[in-house]
């Protein structure tokens, strides 16, 4: 399997060079050369699971053996013995509940893997990197928790000051590793993305310092959330509707991906918060920029989806040139339009999408509690109310709990009363001393910081 940039003119790449690249050097986000069609054989624990769904895409540059083994021990950091449990949260609606990793988010099934991925491409060719990586929450978090023991590994995580929970603040900036360093940014999460994004574009940085990138502009990122789109399919044995708390439009795209390799998925339901620069997309065909306003469920606090880039190139018969383009005159304008054909054909089929406020937040983790007995994030709330608007009679719909609702305490007791513990391996989290740095929303500061750590 090759891999190509989405935005036409990067070298064309193998596996393991794209996990080390993270972002193309002409911009753009890796894919495949081509959608692989999944295999007749799908049985077996999460981690088999994994290693047979990952096959076509590692082939020529892992073996086989070896990523099993990978995914094995990437897989056995998790508390619940299905990895990523399915619970009914009301007839015909389930929750898949995906934060039982180390760090309590969905970003644990992905980082787990790729931090040993990292580390095994790079003691085979004895290299070492720079993980620079921006994070709305729990990305940071779940990226240090996957590379903090690898030798050939420094990671760099920045975050938006003030605009990520406590909880979160403090998974990422208590780790006492010599590798992690944590910066607090004074701007938003889409300000750190772009420092991020700046950096991998300045060729002799890059190069000089060895970047790499586990954001979910890396595509093994990408890859790894393909398989629980999977292993849901497999359990329910037919088609179903899924419902992705979504921001930068990874988790999504991934079960968009599981679709194009034949799994039976019917509609991704997109659930943004207020900052719903994709559900005005798939309403009005056009995505334009605002304000990102802070809410109850900050990992959601974007507005510049980086991997809508994915898609749009499928949406543009990857054309890259084309591609690159439209890029630019969004980033240029703030508003990027689709022409109905490639809508009707690539997005109306399978996509659709909601909002909720932090009021309609509030209420639908009251109403959960107060029927099901059940405490959910802030997020997955998000995603329970589009799932209830967005049910049809007869097809199972299946939301993505993306977080553990420990990792939102105020919010949850505000909707409940109820203040969720979190689980005994994070119960001294408030005891552990911080370490982190403060610099502002500047590229030169940065990169000084990169350099002096890397």
């Amino acid at each position: 399997m090759k891999y190509v940039s989405t935005r036409g003119s990067a070298p064309v790449l193998g596996f393991s060079d794209v996990v080390l690249a993270g972002l193309a050097t002409d911009g753009g986000l890796y894919v495949p050369e081509t959608w692989p069609t999944l295999t007749s054989d799908l049985s077996g624990s999460y981690a088999e699971l994994a290693a047979k769904v990952f096959a076509p895409f590692i082939e020529g540059d892992i073996a086989q053996d070896t990523m099993l083994q990978l995914s094995r021990e990437a897989y056995a950091t998790f508390r619940h013995p299905d990895v990523v449990p399915i619970v009914e949260l009301e007839p015909g609606h389930h929750i898949m509940e995906l934060f039982h990793g180390p760090t309590l988010a969905f970003k644990d099934v992905a980082l787990q893997l790729l931090g040993r991925l990292f580390d095994h491409i790079l003691q085979a060719r004895h290299e070492k990197v720079t993980i620079v990586g921006a994070t709305s929450g729990d990305t940071g978090s779940a990226a240090i928790d996957g590379v903090k023991n690898c030798s050939n590994i420094n990671i760099v995580i920045l975050y938006p000051n003030g605009r990520v929970s406590d909880v979160q603040r403090k998974q990422m900036t208590t780790v006492d590793s010599p590798n992690v360093r944590t910066v607090a940014i004074d701007g938003t999460f889409d300000d750190c993305q772009d420092l991020v994004k700046a950096m991998f574009n300045h060729a002799e940085f890059r190069e000089r310092h060895n970047l790499s990138a586990v954001n979910s502009i890396n595509w093994a990122r990408v890859m790894a959330q393909v398989v629980y789109y999977i292993e849901a399919t497999r359990t329910f044995g037919g088609p179903i509707d899924v419902t992705v708390p979504t921001g930068n439009f990874g988790n999504v795209l991934s079960g968009w991906i599981a679709k194009q390799m034949g799994a039976p998925l019917r509609h991704l339901v997109v659930a943004s918060n207020q900052n719903d620069i994709l559900t005005r997309f798939f309403e009005k065909h056009t995505m334009d920029v605002t304000g990102v306003h802070p809410t109850l469920s900050p990992s959601m606090d974007i507005q510049v989806s980086s991997n809508f880039e994915r898609l749009l190139f499928e949406l543009n018969n990857r054309d890259g040139g084309l591609t690159a383009e439209q890029l630019r005159r969004f980033r240029d304008k703030g508003s990027l339009v689709v022409e109905p054909d490639q809508y009707d054909k690539w997005i109306a089929p399978t996509f659709r999408a909601s909002r909720a406020s932090d009021h309609d937040t509030l209420a639908t983790i009251r109403s959960v509690y107060e029927e099901h007995g059940m405490l959910i994030d802030p997020h997955t709330a998000v995603g329970v109310k589009a799932a209830r608007e967005h049910k049809e009679d007869g097809v199972p719909m299946l939301t993505l709990a993306t977080a553990h609702p420990a990792k939102f305490p105020d919010a949850v007791e505000r909707a409940t009363g109820e203040r969720p513990q979190l689980p005994e391996h994070l119960a001294d989290l408030f005891d552990r001393p911080e370490k982190t740095s403060f610099l502002p929303n500047d590229l030169a500061s940065v990169e000084a910081f990169v350099a002096s750590n890397s």
